[in-house]
């Protein structure tokens, strides 16, 4: 009895750092882009770590029922840096018009689960759409993350920030490469805790904002109202279709690893797809990022073995005990934004990957290539198209025509459906 105690003790903790280490970067990044204050990002940092732990606790318990984690969204999490950069003088107002975005995702996510649409919706995102998306979002932030990582500012790049940083993306990438067991689980919580520690041993560490206070409750609406914009509404069911297609890969690798049969787990993707709009409604109601179920929990629970419900619920739970204590929570906000960068760039480098297995899934033929090419050549060329050059047009258009990851995805997608393979 006491040796079961142990194991789901160490499984709990083990699922906790797991879910810290995929959670911990991504409001990082985001305080930087929008320029909030070391303690709107602290409250930020809570707000993520609140919101992911009842997030993965409720797709274990009610959704999907697998021990898979939930994290901020990718996809969400470009969108935020690419709103990010174009902000201005009005980050508020952006900020508040991506609440409203992320209430639309999590209400087309929960009607899709509750009438069953979900497996009709999976055809527009075949492989080919999913690695065209994949890979602009990568070419649309491999440049943000760099330019974070030098350390670029007026007077041009720091070359110690550049130097350390670099330093954790080779030290996580390593580890995720050579690293023995469950080691490979915690490179990006290492490398992370290697590079704060250098920069903090070279002065180059932020210092951690005074939180008053030892226990507080997360802010509801801390961006304010959230706000509905044509563009923002078109954006918000966009990525309810992308995170519909990775909660079906998701599922189908969770139940692999555990050895739970599809027909065992049937109604997981609808319940799933509920639990995961309810979550993207839960982080607009307190102003923190949109989250999906992810992948990368089937390699852990493949490396660790921890196939079970319990440790994985319960380390859920601490996440959110955690996240109540904001003295905590204003220092991992000291984060060095370069480290942040390094991380974040370091699980992109996963993405590639994974967009090129997408594509190349079937033969490139000619309708495959030419599909793949003018996709990739239009969302690209947008990206390098000034922004002031769309500002004659209506704002719905101004934001989905100048945003090239999502002209490049609606074209791989319109020309995959009106362009029919040949029959053999």
């Amino acid at each position: 009895m006491q040796r079961l105690k142990g194991q789901t003790a160490l499984g709990s903790l083990q699922w906790f750092v797991f879910l810290l280490s995929s959670s911990l970067a991504i409001p990082i990044v985001i305080g930087q882009t929008f320029h909030l204050s070391a303690q709107e990002t602290a409250e930020l940092m809570q707000r993520t770590f609140f919101v992911v732990g009842i997030a993965s606790f409720l797709q274990g318990w009610l959704g999907h029922r697998l021990p898979i984690a939930d994290g901020p969204a990718g996809v969400w999490l470009g969108i935020f840096v690419i709103l990010g950069e174009t902000a201005g003088s009005e980050p508020g107002a952006m900020l508040q018009s991506l609440e409203g975005g992320m209430l639309v995702a999590g209400l087309v996510l929960l009607l899709m689960g509750i009438t069953r649409f979900i497996r009709r919706m999976m055809a527009l995102f075949t492989p080919l759409v999913t690695g065209v998306y994949l890979l602009l979002l990568v070419f649309q932030l491999s440049g943000v993350f760099l330019k974070g990582m030098l350390g670029v500012d007026a007077d041009g790049l720091d070359p110690v920030s550049a130097l350390l940083s670099f330093g954790v993306l080779i030290l996580i990438i390593l580890i995720s490469v050579k690293g023995k067991g469950s080691l490979r689980n915690y490179s990006v919580l290492l490398g992370i805790l290697v590079g704060w520690a250098a920069f903090a041993w070279m002065g180059l560490a932020p210092g951690s904002p005074h939180s008053g206070g030892w226990i507080r409750l997360p802010e509801l609406f801390a961006w304010g109202t959230p706000r509905l914009e044509g563009g923002m509404v078109i954006t918000g069911v966009l990525i309810a279709l992308v995170l519909m297609s990775n909660l079906v890969a998701t599922v189908a690798a969770g139940e692999q690893v555990t050895g739970r049969r599809p027909e065992e787990g049937r109604g997981a993707l609808d319940r799933g797809g509920i639990w995961n709009g309810a979550a993207n409604g839960l982080a607009a109601l307190f102003s923190a990022v949109g989250t999906i179920p992810l992948s990368s929990s089937a390699g852990f629970v493949r490396l660790t073995g921890l196939k079970q419900l319990r440790p994985f619920l319960i380390g859920c739970l601490v996440l959110v005990g955690v996240s109540l204590f904001p003295p905590l929570m204003g220092f991992l906000a000291g984060l060095p934004e370069p480290v942040a960068d390094a991380a974040l760039l370091a699980t992109f480098v996963q993405i590639v990957s994974i967009a090129v297995g997408n594509i190349t899934r079937e033969p490139l033929d000619d309708r495959r290539n030419m599909i793949l090419g003018i996709s990739l050549m239009i969302g690209v060329g947008i990206m390098f198209v000034p922004s002031d050059a769309f500002a004659s047009l209506p704002s719905i258009l101004r934001f989905t025509l100048g945003n090239g990851l999502l002209t490049g995805t609606f074209t791989a997608i319109l020309m995959e459906r009106l362009w029919s393979p040949k029959k053999e």
